[in-house]
């Protein structure tokens, strides 16, 4: 099992509307890719959380070939998708991971 992560820091002004976003249209298109099995969202803890929240949604695919599927076929234009919507109102750091047990 492979772990896609995907931490972003949201301003303040946009977090309500940013988490409907990610959890009705966003994590859903990602999925459609059949390239992760499911996503998990999880809101980091003990941070400054002065200019908003950061969140880690963690994509979970079966093997390292669909994880490289999604960044050639799909992970530009979704990026992309994102930044049209919301602009420079997040930033985000990815991440790939193995699960080791």
């Amino acid at each position: 099992m492979f772990i896609y992560n995907v931490t972003i820091k949201v301003k303040e002004e946009i977090a309500a509307n940013w988490l409907t976003w990610l959890q009705e249209e966003h994590i859903p298109e990602v999925l459609q890719t059949d390239c992760f099995t499911d996503a998990t969202i999880l809101r980091l803890l003990e941070i400054d959380d002065t200019e908003g929240p950061t969140y880690a949604i963690q994509y979970k695919a079966l093997s390292k070939a669909a994880y490289n599927l999604y960044i050639e076929k799909h992970a530009a234009h979704l990026r992309q998708k994102s930044f049209d919507k919301w602009g420079d109102a997040f930033i985000a750091f990815r991440s790939f991971m193995e699960v080791v047990n």
